[in-house]
């Protein structure tokens, strides 16, 4: 099978190129001209994308992916994530590829929940990131080919593994130091996605086919997917507290991390400081270090007929903490 994937690049594509280089797959790039990094796979600049013709399978990743409210991005923010999305959606109707996975985010349904988040929830995106990444999801829903072609727009939430996204690297360097973790007494639950659950899972979606009906022989037939086009939440089977995961980069550099619980109203003048400051530790910081953000992913399971990801949520982030640099 032929994957093209959009910002191959990138942190996830980067995982995909180790994960999908085996028997049975071929990769395609699309990234800026000045981003090629992988002689091995063939690459092609934004520009030549109407040159390719070869692809079975579209996975669209590019695009910016750092929570933002900063006015001042608004434009830039809407320009990648929702036209150039549209862009791609719609180079791939024209196109011979069966599957058309587009990668959104949690974001683009809620900030936090105190339950885990489902697919029927009424979206309701806070920021300038989940509103682009919204807007881009109503434009496929409307546009769906009434066809065998199937699409799947995933929302997952954070994503690790190998070199992660700066927040888990800057927790983790906060405990390497030796420095005291502040909010000790503050439990939360936030669901994960480990990249090991994320490859399983592409892969099961590119498996997911069966023959179509044609009157020819039938290893000559193509095959189709058969999971329902739609909106998918993805995570790991179960949530991490910010307590824990400090207990698991603890484990990994063989050292106690050091917790204190500082008052109440202590945590709360420092958030309130921090955000007047514009400094590290603020409101939205101590949001999501202390808050629940919890996501159900029992629609994909159903719908891959699955009971449980192969990865539990401490071996992923363990994973990810033995190779996060």
């Amino acid at each position: 099978m032929k994957i093209l994937i959009t910002g191959i690049n990138g942190f996830i594509g980067r995982n995909l190129q180790t994960y999908f280089m085996q028997p049975g797959f071929e990769l395609i790039g699309v990234e800026k001209s000045d981003n090629f990094l992988n002689s091995n796979i063939k690459q092609y600049a934004w520009e030549e994308l109407y040159k390719i013709s070869e692809a079975d399978c579209i996975i669209h990743l590019a695009g910016l992916a750092h929570d933002t409210n900063n006015k001042k991005l608004e434009d830039e923010y809407y320009q990648v994530n929702t036209e150039l999305t549209k862009t791609i959606f719609r180079f791939f109707l024209t196109s011979s590829a069966r599957i058309f996975i587009c990668f959104s985010t949690v974001k683009a349904a809620a900030d936090f929940s105190e339950t885990p988040l489902v697919e029927t929830v009424i979206p309701e995106p806070t920021t300038i990131y989940g509103k682009s990444k919204f807007k881009a999801e109503e434009y496929i829903l409307n546009n769906l080919p009434n066809d065998a072609r199937k699409v799947y727009i995933l929302r997952p939430c954070m994503i690790h593994g190998p070199k992660p996204k700066e927040n888990l690297v800057s927790l983790y360097n906060y405990i390497r130091k030796g420095l005291p973790y502040p909010f000790g007494k503050l439990s939360n639950n936030r669901s994960y996605l480990s990249i090991k659950n994320l490859n399983f899972i592409l892969e099961k979606l590119l498996e997911n086919t069966e023959p179509e009906t044609c009157n020819l022989k039938p290893e000559t037939c193509n095959l189709k997917p058969i999971t329902p086009s739609g909106i998918y939440h993805l995570a790991d089977d179960e949530p991490l507290s910010t307590n824990r995961i400090i207990e698991l980069i603890g484990e990994t550099l063989h050292k106690k991390p050091l917790m204190i619980s500082l008052p109440a109203w202590s945590i709360k003048a420092l958030a309130q400081m921090g955000s007047m400051l514009h400094l590290p530790i603020n409101t939205e910081t101590i949001r999501k270090l202390t808050g629940n953000f919890l996501v159900s992913n029992e629609k994909i399971k159903k719908a891959l007929k699955i009971t449980s990801l192969p990865v539990s949520a401490e071996e992923g982030m363990r994973y990810t903490l033995k190779n996060i640099i």
